[in-house]
């Protein structure tokens, strides 16, 4: 009997090494093959809160990797289960699984991209914001003055405030967090050039310079241009002579305005309407980018006080009125 236990047992023994070998052999192997990915590469999204078994259960689905278990039980050994981080992510190349942890863990989600252009409203950018998916709304159905009110800045008018370029974000960032970046780039930039801005004295605070580029960009169809346009602007404004800009006069005509600007729209009276006031309007009327920016801090000498368009997106600048009006006959009336 003793010598019958013993054979038995030393045949389960046996058994049992030999299950441990192909069990190892088969996790060392496991650790070697890479994953199965398409040639695209392969969409990860791990949600906030996610486990790694349902990872791991979804990877085996979709033939990724198998068994998924193993997943699991290296991630226990090296201590990656807990570290693994949320986000968007697209794996590809020759991937193993240690591999594919360390991504998880280092975070190397995708970048996504939303670019703000110069000349947008506020109602553009709030729009574009809106339309993407792979952001988190948070602000839908808000009025501007509640937008502006969550962002930290009650009682602030939102046009102008944002700095348009392209700001990189990952999936489930917030429309507030993007809003919040680009209003802080725009007042850092504000705050650096009117610090080195140029010592004209016609200016009297950042926001006006703000409310001033805002016009230069809506005026500008050339880029070089702007120092130009700008100089043109902080010299009518010393001069006390109303600016007569149409963009100013189209930003208060607000929803009226149906493409084309009339006579009578130059003569109708609004708080953005400089045919009819003096100064600059009271808010920008667009958001202006960099250039725009240090073009009305910055602007071009010299001594002309009018421009027309030629027709090119170019303009043509006057210093006298009379030339001014011979520059209107030649590219808008074509005499």
């Amino acid at each position: 009997m003793l010598r019958f236990i013993t054979q038995t047992m030393t045949m389960l023994l046996l058994i049992l090494g030999l299950c441990v070998g192909y069990l190892y052999w088969q996790y060392e192997r496991f650790l070697e093959t890479p994953l199965t990915l398409p040639q695209g590469g392969y969409p990860l999204l791990v949600e906030s809160g996610a486990n790694l078994r349902g990872l791991a259960e979804q990877l085996h689905r979709d033939g990724v990797l198998k068994p998924g278990w193993m997943l699991r039980l290296l991630a226990k050994l090296d201590g990656s289960e807990v570290k693994i981080k949320h986000g968007e992510y697209r794996l590809s190349g020759e991937m193993r699984p240690r591999d594919l942890l360390q991504v998880l863990v280092e975070g190397k989600v995708i970048a996504h991209a939303i670019t703000i252009i110069e000349g947008w409203r506020f109602r553009d950018l709030r729009s574009a914001l809106a339309a993407d998916a792979r952001i988190q709304q948070t602000l839908g159905g808000l009025s501007d003055e509640a937008v502006m009110q969550r962002l930290g800045h009650p009682g602030e008018h939102p046009e102008g405030r944002f700095l348009p370029e392209t700001y990189h974000f990952t999936r489930g960032m917030s429309d507030a967090q993007i809003l919040t970046r680009a209003y802080d780039a725009m007042a850092q930039l504000l705050e650096q050039e009117w610090a080195t801005r140029d010592p004209v004295g016609v200016l009297e605070s950042p926001y006006q310079a703000l409310i001033l580029a805002s016009i230069v960009e809506k005026e500008t169809g050339v880029a070089s241009e702007r120092p130009a346009i700008a100089g043109v602007f902080i010299r009518r404004l010393g001069k006390g002579m109303l600016l007569q800009t149409d963009p100013t006069v189209i930003y208060g005509m607000g929803e009226a305005y149906d493409g084309n600007i009339r006579r009578a729209d130059l003569r109708r009276d609004t708080p953005y309407n400089t045919y009819t006031r003096e100064g600059l309007p009271p808010t920008p009327i667009a958001l202006p980018g960099a250039e725009a920016v240090r073009a009305a801090l910055h602007p071009a000498a010299g001594d002309s006080l009018y421009f027309v368009a030629k027709g090119d997106g170019s303009h043509y600048f006057s210093a006298t009125l009379e030339e001014h009006n011979r520059a209107v006959r030649k590219y808008q009336l074509k005499r």
